[in-house]
């Protein structure tokens, strides 16, 4: 595996901007349709996809379902959450856990 020098990361280095990565674990029964009316709702109401999110992914299945994002900023994914909480509350879906949140350092894409 050949190594990859300090100069040749520089141009990802300084193209990148922070942001952060938020992990959610809803609880053991969560299912995937509760998860696909939930993107229903928001994409009827508008909210979807919301400005400042990057990515967005669903993984797992019934009773084992996590999201991972990567927003822009704290404050787009806040301002998001207040149009999101409604509807899991409505849709029955109970977060175990508040979201998981770090800085990101850095991100690759193919």
């Amino acid at each position: 595996m050949a190594a990859t020098s300090a100069s040749s990361a520089l141009p990802i280095m300084q193209d990148r901007t922070t942001g952060i990565l938020v992990r959610f674990q809803p609880g053991p029964d969560v299912t995937t349709d509760q998860y696909d009316e939930t993107i229903r709702r928001l994409e009827e109401a508008g909210e979807w996809k919301p400005d400042g999110l990057e990515l967005h992914v669903a993984s797992g299945s019934d009773g084992n379902l996590r999201v991972s994002e990567i927003w822009d900023s704290q404050e787009q994914f806040d301002a998001f959450g207040k149009h999101l909480r409604p509807i899991l509350k409505d849709v029955g879906i109970d977060l175990t856990a508040e979201p998981e949140i770090r800085d990101i350092y850095n991100v690759a894409t193919r």
